[in-house]
């Protein structure tokens, strides 16, 4: 097993500068170029990021630790930042997202002190069981699972563009 707490907080920690790092400034057709219907801009990501940081991460950790197995997590709805109708621009959203994220890494430490048993099992209503150290590696992967996303549609942006290069560029190969 490679779960490390300290470690795992290490991409928590990077993950919004690095977000407001690629985003910040940026035109709008940088912003919001989708790969297709039912896919989500640069913009929805970052709403999406937010709402799992509201309702998902530190609330299910939390729930685990108090109920163990007994009980499934409340269920996590990861559209509903399509929804909700996030105001404000992206600027401020990657704000929010860095304060909320550095508020949230504050109550991870305190909520899981080094010498916390990381095999402690709580319920997800999808999955069944699963490890307090599952829940927190899935945190961290899921900031590389969204970054990694809004890098290929931003470049799928320029597909049809750089010619005959595409064949050497990795990120724009079909899936």
């Amino acid at each position: 097993m490679n779960f490390n707490l300290e470690e795992a907080i290490e991409v928590l920690e990077r993950a919004p500068r690095s977000l407001e790092q690629l985003l910040s400034g940026l035109s709008e057709g940088w912003l919001q170029v989708r790969e297709g219907d039912g896919t989500w801009n640069a913009a929805e990501v970052i709403d999406h990021l937010l709402e799992a940081e509201r309702t998902n991460w530190i609330p299910r950790i939390s729930f685990l630790l108090r109920e163990g197995a007994g009980k499934p997590f409340p269920p996590f709805d990861r559209f509903a930042h399509l929804r909700s109708g996030a105001a404000g621009g992206l600027e401020s959203k990657l704000q929010e997202f860095r304060d909320i994220r550095s508020h949230n890494i504050d109550l991870l430490r305190a909520l899981v002190p080094p010498d916390t048993d990381f095999e402690q099992t709580g319920r997800h209503p999808e999955f069944g069981e699963v490890r307090l150290s599952e829940l927190i590696a899935a945190w961290a992967v899921h900031d590389f699972t969204h970054i990694a996303q809004i890098v290929r549609v931003m470049a799928g942006r320029y597909r049809s563009d750089v010619g005959p290069w595409e064949q050497y560029l990795g990120i724009l190969k079909r899936r």
